[in-house]
């Protein structure tokens, strides 16, 4: 690699998570040349702080967060357009297919180095596991999005074979991740000894909880998808070759649950809760936490223990760089996922007899979960659990207001928001464990929701799930979790992946999509709240609600839909078949 190579991961330490003081005793960037890099400790953490930039987030190299990682136009949307309705065609290429190989590169370049490192291992050992880290954590990313890819452990140049190498199956890759994260868990440090000055650096308990979310991504795909998506290898597809000793599904369930206990029982992370300081809307103001002004209460990051692995943003450092505030204000809510919100007893509107209706447009939000008030209501500058009016501003529809800054635009102006984009949390850990548990044994006891599941309900004002409960409303235990799922995790960048690995992205994605209730209603003639005209496919009947079917906005009809089993997997860019004809196209395109 060229010198202008290694100075550019250096200038990337300058926006990585790492405290600025770290800098101070390394040696000049532009005075190190090629022969004198890679030789001292100082050097393999600059470049392991370099890798930081690489973690997806608000924005990276023009891109932003909005259709990656914010899972717009999922079942929960109101939007319909793009991966959320089917009808995808290969590209030219695709960012996520090139810029992970980019950084797959970079940490291949620590790795190689240090094996050439004639100091002692141990001083470096914290920067290895960082790389390893990463290249999982990449890796990863593409097996979500693409199956099986090619799997390159070495720093090629433009005579290597391995440009012209065929993709390695989901079991090859998925094997590499794990055994990556394993290595990567022994060298990296507990959460709990690194200082403040450098919280947001890689910890072991990141590291683990990135692995029990891999196992179970692929243990729930392998039981509900199978082989459906692989290909033979042969014409099509990266095929379903797996390596020796490849776990099996309840093996990597019980290994999900055990490093899932390992991270809940650490005593490292908690909830960020501050009900009582938020009027219950610590779910709004967690996903735009900054310094003392991002919220009523004075709370600043430091607070936020919740959050395991995480692309870290600062107001002076390192700004979100995009519309923030405006693109997850206009991300509407549909009505779908409004009637997934349980109410206080902890039943679902359907079963409980807490639930008023639809009448006005916050009748149906009266004794819900505190999500359904954080992350929709209220008006543009102000946020009440029970406000007065019953027309929702901007018009008939349940605006999104996760991620929207404070007081916007006055705290913020879109652009200058730097809220940190979480990756892994506690909530999920906790849900992982559930669900995990759940799949290898078919059955959790009380004691485990307690110690998981009704953590995280209980923050948001929900009884919590017992068995008796289920049995006595016919609940199903396994939906209630991935109800949960749903609820908490929304906008993560969980939803399409959870679809796709539970094997039901085809009903879900293919079924209309609905905005309110009209029937019933205030809207209900009453052109003054409602003109349906307005609504270009109309009013339909939507079966499943809180009081039998209704006629509803209909917001994206059936036949605007066409998702099919071969959507699971995005198509591998067109540039890389033409340039390696070694690469078969996944099934369906």
């Amino acid at each position: 690699m060229k010198k202008f190579n290694y100075i550019l991961m250096l200038i990337g330490i300058l926006f990585s998570t790492a405290c600025e003081d770290n800098f101070l005793d390394l040696e000049r960037p532009d005075a190190l040349s090629e022969s004198s890099y890679f030789k001292t400790a100082d050097h393999f953490r600059a470049a392991a702080n370099g890798l930081y930039t690489s973690l997806w987030g608000w924005r990276w190299n023009g891109g932003n967060a909005q259709q990656l990682l914010l899972d717009r136009g999922s079942d929960l949307n109101g939007y319909g357009t793009g991966y959320g309705v089917g009808n995808i065609i290969p590209s030219n290429t695709d960012y996520v297919w090139t810029l992970s190989y980019k950084y797959i590169r970079e940490s291949n370049i620590v790795l190689e180095k240090a094996n050439e490192y004639t100091g002692d291992p141990e001083e470096i050992e914290e920067y290895v596991s960082a790389a390893k880290f990463f290249r999982a954590y990449h890796y990863f990313f593409m097996l979500q999005r693409f199956g099986g890819v090619p799997i390159i452990t070495t720093v090629l140049d433009v005579n290597s074979p391995e440009l012209l190498g065929k993709r390695n199956s989901r079991y090859e890759l998925m094997f590499q991740v794990k055994n990556d994260l394993e290595d990567a868990i022994d060298g990296l440090p507990n959460e709990g000894s690194i200082s403040s000055d450098d919280k947001g650096h890689i910890s072991k308990e990141a590291a683990q909880s990135l692995l029990a979310k891999a196992l179970l991504f692929e243990a729930t795909w392998e039981k509900y998808v199978g082989t459906t998506t692989d290909g033979d290898g042969t014409s099509e597809g990266a095929g379903s070759v797996k390596p020796d000793e490849y776990p099996s599904m309840d093996e990597m369930f019980q290994q999900a649950a055990d490093l899932s206990k390992e991270v809940m029982d650490s005593g490292s992370f908690e909830l960020w809760n501050y009900n009582n300081e938020l009027n219950n809307l610590t779910m709004y103001y967690l996903f735009n936490l900054e310094d003392a002004g991002s919220n009523p209460a004075g709370l600043d990051k430091s607070t936020n223990k919740e959050f395991i692995l995480y692309s870290k943003y600062d107001k002076v450092l390192r700004q979100g760089g995009t519309n923030i505030s405006h693109a997850s204000y206009y991300s509407s809510i549909n009505q779908k996922f409004q009637d997934m919100f349980l109410m206080v007893d902890g039943l679902p509107i359907d079963k409980s007899p807490l639930f008023q209706g639809y009448k006005s447009n916050y009748e149906q939000m009266y004794d819900r979960d505190y999500r359904l008030y954080a992350y929709t209501g209220g008006n543009e500058h102000e946020i009440k659990i029970n406000p007065q009016t019953t027309h929702l501003e901007g018009g008939v529809n349940y605006w999104n207001r996760k991620f929207r800054s404070y007081n916007f635009p006055n705290y913020r102006e879109s652009g200058t928001e730097s809220s940190d984009f979480p990756i892994i949390r506690l909530a999920e850990v906790y849900l992982i464990y559930a669900e995990a548990l759940y799949e290898l044994n078919g059955a959790i006891t009380d004691a485990q929701l307690d110690e998981s599941l009704n953590k995280v309900r209980g923050r948001s004002g929900v009884a919590p799930l017992t068995n008796q409960l289920a049995s006595d409303y016919d609940l199903n235990i396994l939906e209630e979790i991935r109800r949960e799922r749903a609820v908490e995790l929304f906008q993560e960048n969980n939803r399409f992946n959870d679809l796709r690995r539970w094997g039901i992205a085809e009903e879900a994605l293919n079924a209309p999509t609905f905005g309110p209730i009209i029937e019933g209603t205030d809207y209900e003639d009453n052109p003054e709240l409602y003109d349906p005209n307005a609504y270009q496919f109309g009013e339909a009947v939507k079966e499943f609600t809180g009081v039998g079917p209704r006629r509803a906005i209909v917001l994206i009809p059936e036949s605007n839909k066409s998702w099919t089993r071969s959507n699971y997997l995005r198509p591998i860019p067109v540039e890389e078949i033409n340039l390696n004809k070694n690469l078969l196209q996944n099934p369906g395109y």
